[in-house]
C-alpha cells in the first residue's frame, strides 16, 4: 500500500545503508524508496514542511511527535502518525506465575539497555508478594551481564550517547534523593564506555521522578498496590498510553483490567508479544495511528466515495 514515493530519514548514516539493502533485497524497484540520511532540524523538518509530501509517520520522542505536527498545520495539513514515548505500566497480582512475572518484567526494563518506548518502568506489585518480587527482581538484575555488544553472551550494552548516559544517571539520582530505596546498582560501569549497571529501586511512589518520566535507560522501578480499583487508577494516571502488562492466573480479572488501561496494547502473561499482524500504537502522549496488522493499511490510503446520478431511461 505504499504510494509511489516514499522517503526515509535516518541520523546514522550505516543504518541508512543497511536498509536500504533490505529494501533492495525485498524486491522494490530502485526509487520507490527513497531514504535521507540527515538530522531532525535539518531533513527532518523539511520534510514535515513540505508541501508535496502527503503522509509522515514518526517514531520517536513526544517532544519531536509535536515540532511534527506543529510542521505540519503549517504546511499542507499532511496526515501524521506518531509511535512516541511510554511510562508502561507492569502490573503483577498475587495469583500470578511470580517467576515468569519477575523474568518478563525484568525484560521488559532492561532491554536494549532501556532504550525502548515499551519498557516495563512502572512495575506495580500486590503488597503480598512485593518483597519476594522485588528479591527476585534484584537477583535478575546482579546476573545480567553487561559488555561488549557485539559479544553474543553479552545482555546489556552501552546507552546510545553520553548525553543519554548522564540523563540515565541523573534519573538514578533523582531516585535517590526523593526517597526511593535503591536495591542494586545505580552507577557507571568502568572508565569507558557508556555503561550503567542494571538499577533497581524499591519503595517507589507515584510523585517521584522515576515512576513520572520515561528515563529511557536500565533502572526498574517497583511500586506496591492493594486493590484493583487502586492499581488501575494509578497505572492510568500519566501522560502516556503506549502498552501495559498483566499478570495473574485470572481470565476475568484480566480481560476486565485490560479493558480498563488506556493503553494502545495490553500484554497478558507476556511482554514484548509483537506480531506483524497485531496494530501497535498509542493512546494520549504515546502517539496517534497504528503500525502493523490491517489498521496500519488504512493510514495510508483514502477513502474517496463517487455517486453517480442514473438517468431513468437507462433503467
Amino acid at each position: 500500500m505504499v504510494g509511489p514515493l516514499s522517503v526515509i530519514c535516518f541520523s546514522n548514516t550505516v543504518r541508512c545503508k543497511w536498509n536500504l539493502h533490505l529494501i533492495l533485497q525485498a524486491g522494490f524497484p530502485p526509487g520507490v524508496v527513497n531514504i535521507v540520511p540527515g538530522y531532525g532540524p535539518t531533513a527532518g523538518s523539511a520534510i514535515s514542511h513540505h508541501p508535496d509530501i502527503d503522509k509522515v509517520a514518526f517514531t520517536g520522542s513526544t517532544e519531536v511527535g509535536k515540532l511534527i505536527k506543529a510542521a505540519a498545520s503549517a504546511s499542507n495539513l499532511k496526515r501524521v502518525t506518531l509511535e512516541l514515548g511510554g511510562k508502561n505500566p507492569c502490573i503483577v497480582f498475587a495469583d500470578a506465575d511470580l517467576e515468569l512475572a519477575v523474568e518478563c518484567a525484568h525484560q521488559g526494563a532492561f532491554f536494549n539497555q532501556g532504550q525502548c518506548c515499551t519498557a516495563a518502568s512502572r512495575v506495580f506489585v500486590e503488597e503480598s508478594v512485593y518483597p519476594e518480587f522485588v528479591r527476585r527482581s534484584v537477583d535478575y538484575a546482579k546476573r545480567r551481564l553487561l559488555g561488549d555488544p557485539l559479544d553474543p553472551k553479552t545482555e546489556q550494552g552501552p546507552q546510545v550517547d553520553e548525553e543519554q548516559f548522564n540523563k540515565v544517571l541523573e534519573y538514578i539520582q533523582s531516585g535517590k534523593d526523593q526517597g526511593a530505596k535503591l536495591e542494586c546498582g545505580g552507577s557507571a560501569v568502568g572508565e569507558r564506555g557508556f555503561f550503567i549497571k542494571p538499577t533497581v529501586f524499591s519503595e517507589v511512589t507515584d510523585d517521584m521522578r522515576i515512576a513520572k518520566e520515561e528515563i529511557f535507560g536500565p533502572v526498574q522501578s517497583i511500586l506496591k498496590f492493594k486493590s484493583i480499583e487502586e492499581v488501575i487508577k494509578r497505572a492510568n494516571s500519566t501522560d502516556y498510553g503506549l502498552t501495559a502488562a498483566v499478570f495473574t492466573e485470572s481470565l476475568d480479572k484480566a480481560l476486565s483490567i485490560s479493558s480498563a488501561l488506556q493503553s494502545g496494547t495490553v500484554w497478558i502473561n507476556c511482554y514484548n508479544a509483537l506480531h506483524a499482524q497485531t496494530p501497535f500504537g498509542g493512546f494520549k502522549m504515546s502517539g496517534n495511528g497504528r503500525e502493523l496488522g490491517e489498521y496500519a493499511l488504512a493510514e495510508y490510503t483514502e477513502v474517496k466515495t463517487v455517486t453517480i446520478k442514473l438517468s431513468l431511461k437507462s433503467l
